[in-house]
């Protein structure tokens, strides 16, 4: 009994120290962030991106700067840069993604389907729809939308846009509105948090649906948080802190630039007046 209990003492103490050593590299000088140099509307060097000013918020609440490590979102951006320690936050990530240790979630947003808004799809709301039938849909590749179109016989003339890219040098999302836009294709099926600014800034005559009402798998809206690097207890603890004290000024934000915001469920359109 008592090698047990010095054992589990020892233990005791070796994760003490390990998360003490965990928590001695988020900086105390600094919000270091990880982004994207190039992922208008979430996140760009400008610092014009919705991820960009949320980061200056949270900044702002804890009375230090921000300091940026860029590095495209694609293979190898976690590995490269929060991993690396490089810096200490990833403004959006989804919940329940392994490679990193996820704050509460911020916001809820869906796919969404954006149609000319004058247009025969314009009350279209989910992917059965028989309006949709023989029509041209933008579609980025693998993503999980594509499994509906399957299941609803929509991809035989659907048009496909690269999934993972640099969008330094490549941009799916606005080649797919610049194509719906000229007519070439007749609906995108696209992520909300970029359908949604990137309409209202550049697309008058577009609308964009929020898809809440597919039933069947996978699902096809998720929940939005920070990440920090495994193991950091205590910096998750903080933001989280600071997450659930500005919501209200978070839920401003997004909505301001076009994030189509829903409840936690992602059946309907969030309420911001609660």
């Amino acid at each position: 009994m008592a090698k047990r209990l010095a054992a589990l003492i020892c233990a005791l103490i070796l994760t003490g120290s390990a998360q003490a050593q965990t928590s001695d590299l988020v900086s105390k000088t600094a919000l270091r962030v990880c982004a994207d140099p190039a992922n208008y509307p979430m996140s760009d060097k400008e610092g014009t991106g919705f991820e960009n000013k949320l980061a200056d918020l949270i900044a702002d609440r804890l009375g230090v700067p921000v300091q940026y490590t860029w590095y495209p979102m694609a293979t190898g951006f976690i590995r490269n840069s929060l991993r690396a320690n490089k810096c200490d936050l990833v403004t959006g990530y989804a919940q329940g993604h392994e490679l990193v240790l996820n704050t509460n979630h911020y916001y809820t947003s869906a796919y969404t389907l954006v149609v000319p808004q004058d247009g025969p799809l314009a009350g279209v709301e989910t992917l059965s729809d028989a309006a949709l039938q023989d029509k041209v849909i933008g579609i980025i590749a693998g993503s999980p939308p594509a499994t509906h179109m399957a299941r609803n016989g929509l991809l035989l003339k659907a048009r496909a846009y690269n999934l993972v890219v640099d969008r330094r040098h490549e941009s799916p999302a606005i080649d797919m509105l610049d194509d719906l836009a000229a007519g070439t294709t007749d609906a995108a099926i696209l992520w909300g948090p970029l359908a949604g600014p990137l309409v209202k800034q550049g697309y008058p005559g577009l609308k964009v649906t929020p898809l809440t009402q597919e039933d069947l798998p996978p699902r096809l809206f998720f929940r939005i948080t920070m990440g920090v690097r495994q193991g950091e207890k205590v910096w998750q603890r903080k933001l989280n802190s600071l997450i659930r004290r500005n919501q209200a000024e978070i839920n401003v934000l997004l909505d301001e630039a076009g994030v189509p915001l829903l409840n936690d469920m992602g059946t309907e359109p969030l309420d911001l007046s609660k």
